[in-house]
């Protein structure tokens, strides 16, 4: 089985609606170009490319932009994929009742995790207002899933989101699993750190590729970061992601498995790690 820890329901028809939001969300989170597409032409997508389920990954930028994707209709969306989706939440953390829709998300509507972008939502990881938040993903045994590096997106800042703001929260939380997404690209190093010292911290592979994924990879993994360290030291802690629809599955999957990793590190990238994010699989021995 293949997870892709990273998709955008942005652009999906049930929860897009009308060609004027479609075109409002292109320009304000610089998805140009996306088309909108029915929940059935995602799964199909999905299974051509070999990837059989998807974290769902909404966003809640309603006093940013007054543009969100509620938890109801990520429930909706659940539903409709028949078993192909995770889905999780998402909430605006300068919303006074932030803490009440996540708990309301977990309780009632049984949604995965959480997902938080510090850059787009302008906080600090770290900044202690958070610290409710995590509150109730520890106590419902939920993982967060933060956008980290660079992001397109206009109006953002990177400094929200460099990998070293999550270290305070690591270490505070230490029962509360979180992925530094897209390798948290460029600071590649740091995000590695991250994942090596701390058992609660993962990071995916959706990180921005130019015109090739491959020679992508091969510099993020053999040459940034040295050869082996994902086949040795990063293989229990990294998940595959490939940040649809902004990028495609297909390519990043094949590429993923072009780098020579051992046939168990690729089980473990694109399938187990996910897991044990989720909660469902007990973390095997890190080696």
């Amino acid at each position: 089985m293949v997870i892709d820890v990273h998709y955008h329901p942005a652009f999906i028809k049930e929860v897009c609606g009308d060609e004027e939001l479609a075109e409002r969300r292109r320009n304000d989170m610089a998805y140009y170009k996306t088309g909108v597409a029915e929940v059935e032409r995602i799964k199909e997508r999905m299974k051509s490319s070999g990837v059989d389920r998807c974290f769902l990954l909404p966003h809640d930028y309603s006093t940013v932009s007054g543009d969100r994707i509620s938890n109801e209709e990520m429930k909706n969306l659940v539903e409709l994929g028949e078993g192909m989706f995770y889905g999780f939440a998402s909430v605006d953390p300068e919303q006074e009742d932030a803490g009440e829709k996540l708990e309301h998300a977990f309780r009632e509507l049984n949604l995965s995790g959480l997902k938080l972008h510090p850059s787009k939502q302008g906080f600090y990881p770290n900044d202690k207002k958070m610290y409710g938040l995590y509150d109730i993903c520890v106590k419902y045994n939920r993982p967060i899933l933060f956008h980290a590096g660079f992001t397109w997106q206009p109006g953002t800042l990177a400094k929200y989101s460099h990998p070293l703001n999550f270290e305070e929260v690591a270490l505070d939380f230490p029962e509360l699993r979180f992925c530094l997404a897209h390798m948290g690209f460029p600071w590649v190093k740091e995000t590695a750190m991250m994942i090596l010292k701390y058992p609660n911290v993962y990071a995916d592979t959706s990180a921005l590729y130019f015109d090739s994924a491959y020679e992508f990879y091969e510099y993020l993994f053999k040459q940034e970061l040295g050869y082996g360290w994902l086949d040795r030291s990063l293989r229990h802690k990294v998940m595959f992601g490939s940040n649809m629809p902004r990028f495609e599955e297909m390519r990043m999957l094949a590429a993923l498995k072009r780098l020579g990793l051992r046939e168990e590190t690729v089980e473990l990238i694109t399938e187990d790690n996910a897991l044990v994010f989720l909660g469902e699989r007990e973390q095997a021995w890190l080696g």
